[in-house]
Parts: structure tokens; sequence; C-alpha cells
């Protein structure tokens, strides 16, 4: 097999080609991809698809035999088992080549995984055969060692999507849906045996039925993809419970103890879309619950008189704190709001700078003249403290942490 141009190949279609007429190679290829353009959508198209590397360079080998060509046409496909059946049915749509009249007939679809799953599978014995023959392990290493194998070995497939799933997954009453395959076997290998796969972030009608008929609790990833799955979930099933990773970990890597606590940590599904709106990431990515809303009514800010001095003074000693955050300002807040981005701005009140909220604090240490800053996340206090260092005048942000030192100099604003 020649270059194709992508990084996996997961299939491998071959096609019989017999073309009425004396033609070279280049025409075949350019009948194939001529006469199949538009005929599957602009996500299936050829020329796209070779483009973004899912499919490879097409190969043909033709013999002249009597006036007229034959050979075989090799299509390598990084595409899913669905969509690889569909470019082949495609190629049988072409009927001629040139001025000559052809048909393409699809041999086979070849998976090339099977060969390498093959070798993998032997090799692996012949490690494991040196391993218990050269090493003597301890029994309660060959014990675990068992019981590790017999419990990947208990992964199943569900519905026509094939998804990766434990044993007797039709006949529980409850159901966990995880991410992917990884989360199904970690959770496998701690005695969860009721859990499938989503399988990606496009959900399909074998996840929706299932939570039609079953109790559903989501367990996803502590991280911005387990918010779009979640997502996607909701808007074709019926979620029961909703258990999250948490921040920054994911479902495949946690340790017993750890799926344990998530798993007694999960809540309705009603309350986790209310959890999520009362909760933001600040510039480090942690997450910070709502406070007490008669806490935040204590801790809002109070407008610090200015003296009459520094209204005197043309050019004060020290930046007066404003009495109210100017409306050019909170019209950015709103602009910026559910960005997770940053502006700083002059004196003069001109956009200076922006930036992600999480570099805001690094990016803040090296500037200099900066009068307000502007960006969609929680005061802290080390912001706060940080901001009077500097002689910044206003903040304003979406709500207020735990601020419990208020700078005299710098007015923050919330919109909570």
């Amino acid at each position: 097999m020649g270059k194709t141009y992508i990084d996996t190949v997961k299939y491998l279609v071959y096609a019989n080609v017999d073309i009425e007429g004396l033609v070279e190679k280049p025409d075949v290829v350019g009948a194939v991809f001529g006469q199949t353009e538009g005929l599957l959508g602009d996500e299936l198209d050829l020329r796209d698809l070779q483009k973004n590397g899912r499919i490879g360079r097409i190969e043909v080998d033709l013999q002249p035999r009597g006036g007229r060509s034959s050979g075989k046409i090799k299509l390598p496909s990084s595409l899913d088992m669905v969509e690889t059946c569909i470019l082949a049915a495609a190629l049988e749509t072409v009927d001629r080549v040139g001025p000559c009249e052809a048909k393409i007939a699809i041999e086979k679809i070849e998976d090339t995984r099977n060969v390498k799953r093959k070798s993998l599978v032997d090799r692996a014995k012949n490690l494991l055969k040196s391993l218990l023959t050269n090493e003597i392990p301890e029994s309660k290493e060959i014990s675990e060692m068992v019981r590790q194998e017999v419990k990947i070995a208990e992964i199943d497939h569900y519905g026509t999507e094939k998804l990766p799933c434990g044993p007797g997954i039709a006949k529980v009453d409850s159901i966990v849906i995880v991410e992917g395959r990884a989360d199904v076997l970690n959770l496998l290998k701690n005695d969860v045996t009721n859990v499938v796969a989503v399988g990606g972030a496009k959900v399909g009608n074998t996840i929706a039925k299932l939570a039609r008929e079953k109790e559903i609790t989501v367990f996803l990833d502590g991280d911005r993809g387990g918010d779009i799955i979640l997502n996607e979930l909701a808007r074709v099933a019926d979620i029961d419970f909703v258990a999250r990773a948490p921040n920054g970990r994911e479902v495949e890597e946690l340790s017993r103890k750890e799926l344990i606590k998530c798993m007694r940590a999960k809540v309705p599904f009603e309350q986790s879309k209310q959890n999520g709106e009362e909760k933001r990431r600040d510039y480090r990515g942690r997450r910070y619950e709502r406070r007490d809303r008669r806490e935040r009514r204590r801790e809002e800010p109070k407008p610090v008189p200015v003296k009459k001095a520094v209204e005197k003074e043309p050019v004060p000693a020290a930046p007066a704190k404003p009495k109210q955050a100017p409306k050019e300002l909170l019209a950015s807040l709103d602009e910026l709001e559910n960005t997770l981005r940053a502006r700083f701005y002059n004196e003069k009140l001109e956009a200076t700078k922006e930036m992600p909220v999480r570099d805001m604090i690094k990016s803040l240490d090296d500037e200099q003249g900066v009068h307000a800053i502007v960006f969609d996340g929680i005061v802290t206090q080390r912001l706060a403290d940080l901001s009077d260092k500097k002689k910044i005048g206003v903040l304003v942000g979406i709500k207020l942490g735990n601020v419990f030192r208020k700078p005299a100099s710098v007015l923050i604003h919330t919109k909570e």
C-alpha cells in the first residue's frame, strides 16, 4: 500500500473496475471524484475528506486487455464503519471513465486493525508467558492479575452502535452513562458493572432509548468536554442524576475511593442545572460555590467618599475611588459575559489589552498604566490586593468572592 497521507488507516475499500476502453489511472481517479461530487452532501465530499486527512490517496492498478482496461481500486479511510460503507457504495455509482463505459464493484472492506490486533494479542501472550516463566510472582499478585483480566473481559457492546458497556446492561433497572471506553474499563475494575459509554459528543438513538426505559446517572469528566456531552445528553435523553469527576480530572484516572465519593455526591439533574447557573470558573479554572445571599448583601462594596482636598487638586497624588463604575465598563461587562475573557482600560477608558481570564494576573504583573479591569469571572482577595498595589481605580467582574479586605482606592463592581 502506497502513501495515504493520513495518520491512521482504519479501513481499506477494495473495488474491481472494468472499463470498455483504454484509459489511464488519473482518468479513473478523476471520474471517481467528479461523479461522486455533491452525491453525499458536504460532510462526505471526497475532496474535502482527502483535504482534511479523513481518507487517503485513491490507488488504481489497471491492466489493458484486448482493448479494455480492468484492475483494482484501493480507498484507505479513517472514517467510522458506517461512513466508510457509504463511500464504498458511492464508488459503485461511477459508470463512465472519460468517454468509456465503466463498471465498479466493491470486492470487500477490510478492517486494517484486525491484523494489528492479532499481532498484539500474540505478542502479549508471549510476553506474559515469558514473565510468568522467568519470574515467579507472589500469590496475591497472581490473584489480582486474574481478577483484573476477568473484569476487563466482561466488557460488552450494546445496541446497533456497539457502545462499550458492562455485562447484562439490558437487564438492570438503572445505568451509569460515561464518556468513553476507558471510563467503562475503570468502572468495571472497581465493581461498577451497570455502565455504558456514550461514545463521543454525538448522542445516538441507543442512549436515548435507554434513557426512556431506565434510571439514568450521567458520570462525566470534570472539564469543558463533560459540560458539552451533558448538554447533548439533556437534549435527547431524560437524565435523572448527574455525577462529576473533580475539576480537571477524568473518570478513567480516578481511584476506587474517588469513584465512590463522586457517585455518592450525585445530584438530581434539575439541581445540577441550577448549580451550573450559579457556578463560574475563575482565572485559574477553580469553581467557587455561590455564597449565601445575606452574606453577599453584607459584603456589597460601599462607595468611599472623595476628600475635598482631592477635588481641588488637578492631579491627585493617589487615584480617588469613583462613586460608580462608568457606563462604558458596565457595557463591556455585558459583552464579555460567558466568554471567560478580560480587558484592561486606561484612564481615558480606552481598551488597551484583552486576554483569557486565566492569564489576567500574569498580564497585570507586567502591565503599567491600567486604570480599570473588566472580566468575566470572580473578584478574589488576591486580585483586589494586586489592583490596590497597581493603583487600579475600577474592578468590574461577574460576582464577588471571599474578599474580606476591600482596598479603599479601588471601586469593586459586580453583576451579582
